[in-house]
């Protein structure tokens, strides 16, 4: 039962000892827990790991463990000033407002028995946290209540585009199987600051991935960090201000296809935590009002037989910017298809 804690803060829930069953074997702890203690932030699950208030079978662990079958979770007391505590005290899920579930809903492009497709907007976090109370998969879950929704990778909130959502726990694991083993194939549209002149270019670059700027997550490159890397192609200059380019990740760390493009001195338009402030300053004459990052097609093969190849347009802001820069006449941009088709929706 929960209780009150004694500074006020406001209800507090109990101490969890958790069974892992088996169709939680495979998942990562950060991502488990974020499930036992619906709308706590991710900042104050990685804290809570950190000082070792989260245990696996009795030892302190990592967020990056992947749990098995029968390990026991031990998951500490939480309580919070906001409705988000009110949420995790009583056990319940985030109350999500009726419009969000419609705008979530309306994002769906593809489904079947094993996955649901968005094609996600800017603008929309992709799961609850940093003062966030709910996001794409809150919506989804209040929407699909007695189904067990759970994201398959991530997008960065102002990333726009496609995002895989299993319905099973099975399909999760195949999910990040694949994942792991670099058999998805993701590729992103971004508009980038500058003359792009390096061609396709692979940047094989590692990655910091855990530091903190004034208690905010920064993703640094660095020697000691983890393997990265994306390739670079060219799809339309646009004179000197800009240039689209292909972005087709081989590994999928945090802010990898923005900090990998700052590194090649070209940073993704509209960008404020890695870009160049000055020029989107002038980019948003262009109507530029948010980053230029679009994840444009995934593509996969099931292992048991099935091809998944989907596909996302640039949305019409986007679109409109480049009008704007490509003025007048200006032409649609072609990009480099994958070894699938990536205008194709078959699952």
């Amino acid at each position: 039962m929960a209780e009150a804690h004694p500074s006020g803060h406001g209800p507090r829930s109990a101490v969890q000892q958790h069974l892992v069953a088996e169709d939680g074997a495979g998942q990562r702890l950060d991502k488990v827990l974020a499930k036992l203690l619906p709308g706590v932030p991710r900042t104050r699950i990685f804290r809570l790991i950190r000082k070792g208030e989260v245990r696996v079978n009795g030892k302190r662990t990592s967020p990056e463990q992947r749990l098995a079958a029968g390990d026991k979770l031990r998951v500490p007391p939480v309580h919070e000033r906001s409705e988000t505590a009110q949420v995790v005290a009583t056990g319940g899920t985030p109350r999500v407002p009726p419009a969000l579930i419609a705008r979530v809903n309306a994002s769906i492009v593809h489904e079947d028995e094993r996955l649901l497709v968005l094609d996600k907007p800017s603008g929309l976090a992709v799961h609850g946290g940093s003062g966030l109370t709910y996001g794409v998969i809150e919506a989804l879950r209040a929407a699909r209540p007695h189904e067990t929704l759970e994201l398959a990778h991530r997008l960065d909130r102002d990333t726009s585009g496609i995002l895989l959502v299993s319905r099973k726990p099975a399909a999760l694991r195949i999910l990040h199987e694949l994942l792991r083993e670099g058999r998805v194939e993701k590729s992103y549209l971004a508009l980038v600051v500058g003359r792009w002149e390096l061609g396709r270019k692979l940047v094989d670059v590692p990655l910091q991935t855990d530091a903190r700027v004034s208690g905010e997550r920064t993703v640094r490159v660095g020697q000691g960090g983890k393997s990265a890397r994306t390739r670079f192609a060219l799809v339309q200059q646009f004179g000197p201000r800009a240039s689209l380019v292909q972005a087709t990740l081989e590994t999928g760390r945090t802010h990898q296809i923005r900090v990998h493009a700052a590194y090649c001195g070209h940073p993704v338009a509209g960008d404020v935590k890695y870009g160049d402030a000055a020029a989107n300053a002038a980019l948003r004459e262009a109507g530029l009002q948010r980053m230029f990052l679009h994840a444009h097609s995934v593509s996969f093969d099931w292992p048991q037989g099935g091809q998944v190849s989907i596909s996302a347009p640039l949305p019409a802001e986007l679109k409109a910017v480049l009008d704007a820069l490509g003025a007048p006449g200006a032409a649609a941009p072609r990009v480099r298809r994958s070894r699938r088709s990536a205008g194709s929706r078959r699952a």
